[in-house]
């Protein structure tokens, strides 16, 4: 069977503007295929799980009015009322292990929120719990890493640190947080999923790739960024699910754009990366 990467739509609908989002969505899959492997780019429309949208569906996704950000416990919700859906971490991981596919690539996991300890992403459920290599560059900046990376740990979630000693920051290579093992090949992360799965272990291996040193920005601007952007969430009370796309927006706007680019750079890099990481597993 072929080497296949599953890709999500969370950032066609709500990572990036229009047209952006298409234009990222078609680069990611060029990538994928580029480098050997066949991409499945996932997401909902009207209620029915598609693993491996068409290009008219990514297009529908990323321009419809009314796209439901779609998680772990938003499924049944969507399938049942018909609706269209652009798919999390979690969700993603969670239908593409059910199409088969052993290799997902992404921007940045979810996480605990800063500020709040028992506001903690269903990405770490799921990478606890579906057995998966998810290929990112470390958890969202807006998170609380450090509490991230301990959650990772008490879950059993190896970390790969690929090409790198410490967990990325997303929008930077350096956190200051360790990872658990380093890897500097496709074939290094391949023989540890496949000892992983040997052992029997439930999760994930958690690749954790750092954003091209081209498109890193300093960590001082994005730190400033973000604690503005939080305020702004505070005051208008924003709760789980739409706290996240807010804050990326913001950014956005605080960085004149630099973090779009910075994250459409990283979600080629992963790709790239995870395209490899599939063809190794395969061999």
């Amino acid at each position: 069977m072929p080497a296949r990467v599953a890709l999500e739509s969370t950032v066609i609908a709500h990572g990036l503007p229009y047209p952006d989002n298409v234009e990222a969505a078609l680069r990611l899959e060029d990538i994928v295929r580029n480098h050997g492997a066949a991409p499945a780019t996932i997401g909902i429309i009207e209620g029915e799980p598609i693993v491996g949208l068409s290009e008219d569906e990514i297009r529908h996704l990323a321009t419809a009015d009314a796209v439901r950000k779609v998680s772990w416990r938003d499924l049944p919700v969507v399938l049942a009322r018909k609706q269209d859906g652009a798919t999390t971490v979690a969700a993603t991981m969670w239908l593409a292990h059910q199409a088969g596919i052993d290799v997902f690539a992404t921007g940045g996991i979810g996480g605990v929120h800063r500020g709040s300890p028992f506001d903690v992403s269903a990405d770490l459920e799921a990478l606890a719990r579906v057995p998966m290599v998810v290929v990112c560059a470390g958890a969202k900046a807006i998170l609380d890493l450090p509490a991230t990376r301990e959650v990772l740990e008490t879950r059993g979630v190896t970390v790969v640190g690929y090409g790198t000693d410490e967990l990325p920051a997303f929008y930077h290579a350096s956190s200051g947080l360790p990872v658990d093992v380093r890897c500097d090949s496709p074939e290094e992360v391949a023989a540890l999923v496949r000892a992983r799965r040997d052992l029997a272990l439930p999760g994930a291996t958690l690749v954790a790739v750092p954003p091209p040193p081209e498109a890193a920005l300093p960590p001082s601007l994005i730190e400033a960024a973000i604690a503005e952007a939080l305020q702004e969430a505070d005051a208008r009370d924003l709760r789980s699910g739409e706290v996240t796309p807010f804050l990326l927006q913001r950014l956005a706007t605080l960085t004149d754009g630099a973090t779009v680019r910075t994250n459409r750079a990283l979600l080629a890099r992963n790709a790239e990366v995870a395209a490899q990481v599939a063809v190794a597993c395969v061999g």
